[in-house]
């Protein structure tokens, strides 16, 4: 009996890290844990670098809103290109420039010559090239993994960035502490490059093209494509009307964190609670698989509202940082269940998945 179980573990364990026996998967699985290593300390930085300027939490809101801005308004053109061209150019282009901008950014800090409104400019380059990875990075998964391992393959990703972003925020944390926010900003730009150097060692098979319409008729095709699936759209909605929520947590939250939690070093073990959550949602996203994921996924999200609710209320560090934790869990388990519903449900031509939340 003992042996049987020990037989099903390791089968099970088998079956969740069957896509690693792929080439392609390793390879982007790697350059996307390094740069997401990286986006855990922004996160953290890019706030604390509006407060270094003097800037007040209106002014992180502009940034915030300016980079979440640019990737709404040029998430459909994203897509459009990520039908025209090799996905994984298109990515790279992406990670080059959103590491320009980091970079140029960090100097600006680390020289004393940073202004509110550079922190909006490159906020908002940021979000617009955002957009273009987002699509292409969705349809590049479709090609490299076959499809009844597109959940196992989008929980690993997911668990792998939460597993380096969960001591990454706290570290944020530190190095703001000890050498301002434009160190941080240094080193996710460095982050991104390791993540387009990975992302041209890919050796994918040609994929047919089709003739290109207009970028209008491309975007009418799109549209109606998007139209005649409900499940799509009112899932899409749900998920708008939650971020806009969520935005009020990351506008808030680290301004809270500031002045009531204990400071930077607050607001990053907050935030590194919600990755270890994340860490969680992705191994339940490994042996969970329900027959109706995006019901389940969307019940969970329920929790996300658990930072706000405790923000709102005079309230301890560790019950925030709990709930955080719960947070992350949910998103990233409605976060894998999605981009894997998509990816099955959705012709490949048409498969331009979005990341459901913002966390």
């Amino acid at each position: 009996m003992a042996k049987a179980k020990e037989s099903d573990k390791r089968r099970a364990l088998a079956e969740a890290l069957a896509p690693f026996s792929i080439r392609e998967f390793r390879v982007l699985w790697t350059g996307q844990a390094v740069s997401a290593a990286g986006g855990g300390m922004t996160k953290v930085a890019l706030i604390f670098a509006v407060l270094a300027v003097d800037g007040s939490v209106t002014d992180i809101g502009f940034v915030m809103t300016a980079q979440v801005l640019t990737q709404v308004l040029f998430t459909l053109a994203g897509g459009v290109w990520a039908d025209r061209m090799r996905r994984q150019f298109l990515m790279m282009t992406s990670d080059l420039i959103r590491a320009a901008a980091q970079l140029v950014l960090a100097v600006l800090l680390l020289t004393d010559q940073a202004q509110v409104w550079h922190l909006i400019v490159g906020s908002a380059i940021f979000g617009g090239a955002q957009a273009f990875f987002g699509p292409a990075s969705s349809g590049l998964m479709a090609e490299i993994v076959p499809p009844e391992q597109l959940q196992r393959s989008n929980a690993l990703l997911s668990f792998c960035t939460s597993a380096f972003t969960v001591l990454s925020p706290a570290l944020a944390g530190v190095v703001i502490a000890l050498w301002g926010p434009g160190l941080v900003l240094a080193i996710d730009a460095v982050t991104f490059v390791v993540s387009a150097v990975s992302l041209g060692m890919l050796r994918l098979a040609p994929r047919v093209v089709p003739a290109p319409e207009t970028f209008l008729g491309e975007l009418r095709t799109g549209w109606r494509e998007f139209i005649v699936r409900p499940w799509l759209w009112l899932n899409i909605m749900a998920h708008m009307l939650q971020n806009l929520a969520v935005a009020a947590y990351y506008v808030l939250g680290p301004a809270i964190a500031d002045k009531s939690l204990g400071g930077p070093s607050a607001w990053g073990i907050i935030v590194a609670g919600w990755a270890a959550g994340a860490l969680t949602g992705g191994l339940i996203a490994l042996k969970l698989e329900p027959r109706r994921p995006l019901v389940v996924g969307n019940l969970a999200l329920i929790l996300t509202a658990l930072p706000l609710l405790a923000l709102a209320v005079p309230t301890s560090l560790w019950i925030v940082v709990g709930a955080a934790f719960l947070s992350g869990t949910a998103t990233l388990f409605l976060d894998a269940v999605w981009q894997a519903s998509m990816q099955q449900m959705i012709p490949r031509r048409f498969c331009r998945g979005s990341t459901p939340t913002t966390g």
